[in-house]
């Protein structure tokens, strides 16, 4: 009797082994998928204000959650879809409890549209407008994988808790580096909501829409939850040091870093003989910014001695400001590759009151390729083979002028004659 237990337990554990060691690679393969898929959060303000009847004869939640109904339908299978919203579930006066009013109505994860319908058709207007605060939360929902993250959020009036400033959140999330987007979608035309979702959106390199209409919102949502499927390159956050010697070696690459205001970030690049380096930078004004700036992008080499620049300036107000330069490395038989140093500065100035941490948002992109032949071309001239084209224009605007001076001339004796 002891004996058959013990033959039915061992069959029982095998058959368990063989299954965990069916399932395992599926789970495994299955989780390699998740973490490369792009993610979106939809966060909605469920405030009380979405009691509003101006958007198409109805209320602004009916034309939310008309507009969630399509877009749940419409998103791409691959892509991982949560719902969060904000001032969903306390309708009381308290503004502590209020402020902290968030919830995911439907997690970040494959799509079960059935289900996720059937929450959105719950909710109903209740509460405090709590921007800050969801964000960060939304934020968390998104955290781990390869993969693309956006967060969309919709909403009809400014956030209600400071000082918990919703811009400085988004600031602080675009500081992390983890390639996160935020887009901002407001349901009214209003100059101080406008203001802080455009805000929100620029600290991360998003965009900001007014909607007033219903098919407007549902195509705007569509629009980026595609958009978050699209194939992408994720930034690769890296530190820059204030020196060539301290600075880390990139490779090809984009590569996002944070520089105070008029500050330098350096960085170093192996450039191997025959080949050509390619960088170019971008500083965005995340915040109130005083007028006369600029991005300077160098390269050095190891001991200082400049090799090529590149610079641009503005006055007045922006959002950005780019500049790149080219660098060819001449071939040379067995000549060891060469070290390039790569030096970010930038001349902003904080306006009145504006706090300068966390630094400027700062993406780098490196290219190192396959050089021109022979290197001089770009190097002294900066035209790589198109000389030949400029000395076709040449020659073709001469034999014009002749063309057109000897008609106008013909003409003139014409009319002489005549």
């Amino acid at each position: 009797m002891i004996r058959t237990q013990r033959l039915a337990a061992g069959v029982c554990a095998l058959l368990a082994a063989l299954t965990a060691g069916i399932a395992f690679p599926a789970g495994a393969v299955a989780d390699e998928t998740t973490a490369t898929a792009p993610k979106v959060d939809l966060v909605l303000d469920v405030s009380g204000s979405m009691r509003t009847k101006d958007m198409d004869g109805g209320t602004r939640m009916a034309a939310a959650k008309q507009a969630f109904n399509e877009v749940l339908d419409a998103t791409p299978e691959n892509v991982l879809l949560g719902i969060r919203t904000l001032g969903a579930n306390y309708p009381g006066d308290d503004r502590r409890t209020g402020c902290k009013d968030t919830a995911q109505l439907y997690p970040v994860g494959p799509l079960d549209r059935t289900e996720a319908k059937t929450a959105v058709a719950t909710l109903s207007p209740t509460g405090w407008t709590p921007i800050g605060p969801a964000l960060l939360k939304a934020a968390d929902d998104l955290d781990g994988g390869s993969g693309s993250k956006r967060i969309v959020l919709i909403s009809d009036g400014e956030d209600t808790c400071a000082p918990l400033d919703p811009c400085e959140v988004a600031r602080e999330i675009a500081a992390k580096g983890i390639g996160l987007t935020i887009d901002t979608l407001g349901l009214v035309p209003n100059v101080k909501m406008r203001r802080q979702l455009s805000c929100i959106a620029e600290a991360t390199g998003g965009s900001y829409t007014s909607v007033e209409h219903t098919d407007q919102l549902t195509d705007r949502v569509n629009q980026l939850v595609d958009r978050a499927a699209d194939p992408v390159v994720t930034p690769v956050a890296t530190e820059g040091a204030a020196s060539c010697a301290a600075a880390p070696t990139l490779k090809s690459g984009l590569y996002t870093d944070r520089e105070e205001f008029g500050r330098q970030r350096w960085y170093k690049v192996d450039v191997e003989p025959g080949q050509e380096l390619r960088a170019s930078v971008s500083v965005a004004a995340d915040r109130a910014v005083n007028p006369d700036y600029g991005v300077l992008l160098r390269a050095v080499t190891t001991h200082g001695r400049e090799i090529v620049r590149g610079e641009a300036a503005g006055n007045g107000r922006t959002d950005v400001v780019s500049t790149g330069l080219r660098y060819p490395k001449a071939d040379g038989d067995d000549a060891p590759a060469e070290t390039v140093c790569v030096q970010v500065t930038n001349s902003y100035s904080a306006a009145a009151g504006v706090k300068t941490t966390p630094g400027l948002p700062l993406e780098l992109t490196v290219d190192v390729v396959d050089g021109p032949s022979p290197a001089s071309d770009v190097a002294a001239f900066g035209l790589g083979r198109g000389w030949w084209l400029l000395g076709a224009l040449v020659l073709f605007g001469f034999l014009a002028g002749v063309l057109w001076g000897w008609l106008s001339r013909w003409r003139v004796a014409v009319w002489r004659t005549n």
